[in-house]
């Protein structure tokens, strides 16, 4: 593989002013990553507070006993437990097949950000993925994108529990899901490598007790050779950990929720869009029935904690009961997990994506409200892969690889359509459609109103035999410049594939199912280095 690096612009503005650290966007953080000593003064702010890393180190470990504890996970773990350990943390839902590329750009972002500073400050620091698990969106895990017949097609898996049940409490049918998988493959293509990964797969969704699992089934087997620490944001073990801090939440929820309205009023007079969908009466919080996800806020009228339709209720003093007998039927919500990951983590560094960067912003006053600092925000590596016989193509048309990863092909792709297409007959088509109309213009007014609704049919009928006309001859000169088309269209699916960064669609496994399971590993080999720049990774 080889590497080149590309200076693009992040997929929103506010990314892009991150990333260079500009005003007004870098007075929302704590930190300024651009400093030479940023981590050095993180430690420093960590040495200030206490962390429950024995405690947390249990957890995980429990956690992970299902997957295998590699000797890598084990010295993580005892990394942890260390009075001066601090992590790299980042998080994703549980996508299938480990769902889109920018999971696993963000997990090589952890590992590597974790190794070059370990080193450079002389302190474990451990690399942390945070599963997602208590999220209910699932039909945005439910998928993946493939090529099939020249297209990108959606592979679903099942469309799922219509209530906002907790992905890890989502559990696959293992033959349906294997199913899936199967005809995910297909569509991939036979190679050496396919059964062998079929038969992991398999095995995986045979042993999978929820979607979470399966997740975390894949990305354990993938990375457990860097010694990567997983952990499910809905396990129950790590619940009892984070009791104190749902009864801190509770207490203090005016103070919270007013402190992120606060920032927001800031941030929007730099007219920058709002991240966070937040109301004046919010706890930021949900109540779990085993079912349903329901986000609590404060009713003055039931003088406490409802649903929407104020459907459950609780008083103060039953939800801080609740938090000490059965914390697992709580779970955070866009506010509230930033804080509970930074009450429970020593994070040295958290890394993210454009737009989990836009909604920190909005958690400042926040985190000052309950003194303590946000941690340094690192954007995770943006990494395109580049495959042989794409870079032929991009040679042969005579592309410039960084416009194509910037706005794809469909301009060139146009141009080099106007050029083949017959101009004459385009033009003896939309005359013959404007004398058409002249003349049925002419009818109309010489008929009597009758009679109108049947010549308009007429003339529709017409006008469509004449697109009918159209699309033939497109179609004929299509036929002709078929081998150029497609050599567009193939880069514009692998690049830019719907005009989206290739990192939001393709999916891994097409990767490790074209050159196999080593593949990832000589990827996270690479010397990616957190400059800003967008990585292009030639295969």
């Amino acid at each position: 593989m080889e590497l080149e690096n590309f200076s693009i612009p992040a997929t929103n503005r506010f990314a892009s002013l991150y990333l260079a650290q500009k005003s007004p966007v870098k007075d929302f953080f704590h930190y300024d990553i651009t400093d030479a000593s940023v981590f050095h003064k993180r430690v420093e702010d960590l040495k200030k507070r206490a962390f429950n890393r024995e405690g947390l180190a249990d957890c995980i470990g429990h956690y992970m006993e299902k997957f295998g504890i590699s000797p890598e996970t084990a010295r993580s773990l005892e990394k942890l437990r260390q009075p001066d350990a601090a992590v790299v943390i980042g998080g994703q839902q549980a996508g299938l097949l480990t769902g889109p590329l920018y999971t696993i750009h963000k997990l090589i972002s952890i590992i590597r950000l974790a190794s070059e500073q370990e080193e450079a400050l002389q302190i474990p620091v451990v690399p942390v993925f945070w599963i997602a698990g208590e999220d209910h969106d699932y039909l945005e895990v439910n998928h993946i994108y493939a090529e099939q017949e020249r297209r990108l097609k959606k592979f679903s898996y099942a469309e799922g529990p219509l209530e906002k049940k907790m992905i890890s409490d989502t559990k696959p049918d293992p033959a349906h899901l294997k199913k899936w998988i199967h005809k995910v493959f297909e569509a991939f293509g036979e190679t050496e490598h396919t059964n062998a990964l079929l038969s992991r797969l398999e095995a995986f969704a045979d042993r999978a007790q929820s979607l979470s699992d399966l997740f975390a089934c894949m990305i354990h087997d993938l990375f457990k050779a860097y010694g990567v620490l997983l952990i499910d944001s809905a396990d129950a073990h790590l619940r009892k950990i984070e009791a104190p801090f749902f009864e801190r939440m509770i207490r203090d929820y005016g103070t919270i929720t007013e402190a992120v309205l606060w920032q927001q009023q800031e941030i929007a007079r730099f007219e920058f869009p709002k991240a966070i969908d937040i109301s004046s009466r919010a706890l930021n919080l949900f109540y779990y029935d085993g079912k349903e996800r329901i986000l609590l806020a404060y009713s003055p009228e039931h003088g406490g904690f409802t649903g929407k339709g104020g459907s459950p209720f609780f008083t103060e003093e039953a939800l801080l009961a609740l938090c000490a007998k059965s914390p697992e039927r709580l779970s955070n919500n866009v506010v509230t997990r930033p804080l509970m990951q930074e009450w429970l983590f020593p994070t040295l560094a958290f890394i993210g994506g454009p737009g989990e960067i836009a909604y920190w912003a909005e958690l400042k006053r926040v985190f000052e409200e309950l003194g303590i600092l946000m941690p340094p925000l690192v954007p995770r590596l943006n990494i395109t892969l580049l495959e042989r016989a794409v870079q032929r193509d991009i040679e042969e048309l005579e592309l410039d690889i960084g416009h194509v990863l910037k706005y794809g092909t469909r301009k060139e792709r146009e141009k080099y359509w106007n050029a083949a297409k017959d101009e004459n007959m385009d033009a003896l088509i939309a005359e013959t459609e404007k004398m058409l109309k002249m003349q049925y213009d002419k009818i109309f007014a010489a008929i009597g109103k009758g009679l109108q609704p049947l010549a308009r049919k007429n003339l529709d009928f017409h006008l469509g035999q004449l697109a009918f006309l159209q699309r033939k001859v497109d179609e004929e000169i299509a036929g002709k410049h078929d081998a150029v088309l497609e050599k567009y269209a193939r880069v514009e699916r692998a690049l830019r594939p719907d005009g989206n960064p290739q990192e939001r669609v393709w999916n891994l496994f097409y990767f490790l199912n074209k050159y196999g399971t080593d593949f990832i590993h000589t990827l996270a080999a690479l010397p990616f280095a957190f400059d800003g720049t967008h990585k292009l990774v030639k295969i």
